[in-house]
């Protein structure tokens, strides 16, 4: 779920950032890879209990009612990226940072506690919004205090983290569910958040008092996405990051399902997530070297191609299959494509963001905003036509590799004079 920080403002000369000594910086990086993983925990640590959350709300067996509490996560996490660059700029780090951590506080105990699953979903979004800070105002922090390969350093650093949630989570929240009922998954992902809330008493302001803005300007948002939507370009590539995260997100919504109905291996769901996992924080980490060397749009292009084969490749399996693959033949097929994936969303919103050099900071924002919500929606939509099969999850993949070339193609025949005019800031004649 990699979406650029919003930072709604220029990053201060490195001459006014404070020298930081090695064990402070190890510190700092130590915070704020807590604080970015604090996002990934709130999705991956309740993957495994869906059919206690179905029993405790007398739902059906496989019922896909409850991966609304993933859609609602999305969507809270979608909207507050807008917000907490602007406040980040205004009010400070530290206090934006506590702000969204009381925020993913609240919303997880009201979770813990609501007592119909609406009121859950509630409470879940509420949840997402409060994640957005502490994920959004980390990136502000190392922009502030970082440059050149530090920067790359310590970015590197809290992806890594960041990519061994959804590794781990699972299998730790499968073991507590053995002693523990499923609502106390969510009071752990608030003590979580308290944990880090009590440790940015040791985190020191980044943002200098005479770098701050003194107003919200939230109209900047909306000249950023009157530029964005100028931009052919933009859109085109934000579209396809949107089919994207849409079809992940019921891929996320649903694995838990997928796992324990289609390939009827529900006890070793935490093994195979963290797998499917492993293979997308790998193709990450990869990502970096290998754009360096054959550029970004080459990159999209090799990992599009090999997309759009193992989309096909994994609906041919379900068709041959009726739905239910062996597990041998499923883990290759979906590892291929979920790596795949994990290197194309980078570097699509990469070339989204190309275009928008006069607002860079808050097109971010605007640009996150609508991956992760639109994608949220458009997931929770394909979440309903499960029917205990792979089957319509193929389907999805397949529609969003589609729409994915379709949009590039798009962005690809742009005239590149356009595309200059948006970068100076001035929006195309029509």
């Amino acid at each position: 779920m990699g979406v650029a920080a919003p930072v709604a403002r220029q990053t201060p000369p490195v001459s006014s950032r404070r020298r930081t000594s090695t064990a402070e910086g190890r510190e700092l990086i130590g915070l704020l890879a807590m604080a970015t993983a604090l996002t990934a925990l709130g999705i991956d640590l309740m993957l495994p209990a869906f059919d206690e959350i179905r029993a405790d709300f007398d739902l059906g067996a496989g019922s896909t009612a409850v991966t609304g509490l993933v859609t609602a996560y999305f969507v809270g996490l979608g909207l507050g990226t807008v917000f907490y660059g602007p406040l980040a700029d205004h009010k400070g780090r530290r206090w934006t940072m506590r702000l969204g951590l009381g925020i993913y506080v609240t919303g997880a105990l009201l979770a813990a506690v609501a007592p119909t699953l609406p009121m859950v979903m509630l409470a879940r979004f509420l949840w997402g919004m409060g994640a957005a800070g502490p994920r959004v105002v980390a990136l502000a922090i190392v922009r502030d205090r970082f440059e050149g390969d530090a920067m790359s350093r310590t970015m590197s650093s809290l992806m890594a983290v960041f990519l061994l949630v959804p590794v781990l989570a699972p299998s730790l929240g499968a073991l507590l569910l053995e002693v523990a009922p499923w609502r106390w998954l969510f009071v752990l992902c608030a003590a979580g958040a308290l944990l880090v809330a009590l440790w940015t008493r040791r985190l020191p302001e980044t943002l200098a008092a005479e770098h701050r803005i003194p107003d919200l300007r939230f109209h900047r948002v909306k000249t950023a996405t009157r530029l964005v939507l100028s931009s052919r370009t933009a859109v085109a590539y934000a579209a396809a990051t949107v089919a994207l995260y849409g079809v992940f997100a019921s891929y996320l919504g649903s694995s838990e399902a997928i796992i324990g109905q289609a390939l009827d291996s529900e006890e070793q769901f935490p093994i195979i997530f963290g797998a499917l996992a492993g293979s997308m924080g790998v193709a990450a980490v990869l990502n970096g070297r290998i754009v360096s060397r054959f550029g970004t749009r080459s990159m999209v292009r090799g990992a599009l191609s090999v997309y759009v084969v193992m989309t096909a490749v994994l609906l041919t399996v379900a068709v041959l299959t009726s739905g239910q693959p062996a597990l041998w033949v499923f883990m290759p097929v979906m590892a291929l494509l979920l790596a795949s994936h994990a290197q194309l969303l980078p570097n699509l919103n990469t070339l989204a963001m190309a275009p928008m050099a006069s607002v860079a900071g808050t097109a971010s924002s605007v640009i996150g905003a609508a991956q992760l919500t639109l994608g949220a929606v458009l997931g929770g939509v394909l979440d309903r036509f499960f029917d205990g099969t792979i089957l319509p999850l193929s389907i999805g993949f397949v529609l969003a590799s589609v729409l994915t070339v379709a949009a590039v193609t798009v962005a690809r025949r742009v005239p590149a004079e356009e595309v200059g005019l948006v970068v100076a800031g001035t929006e195309p004649s029509t």
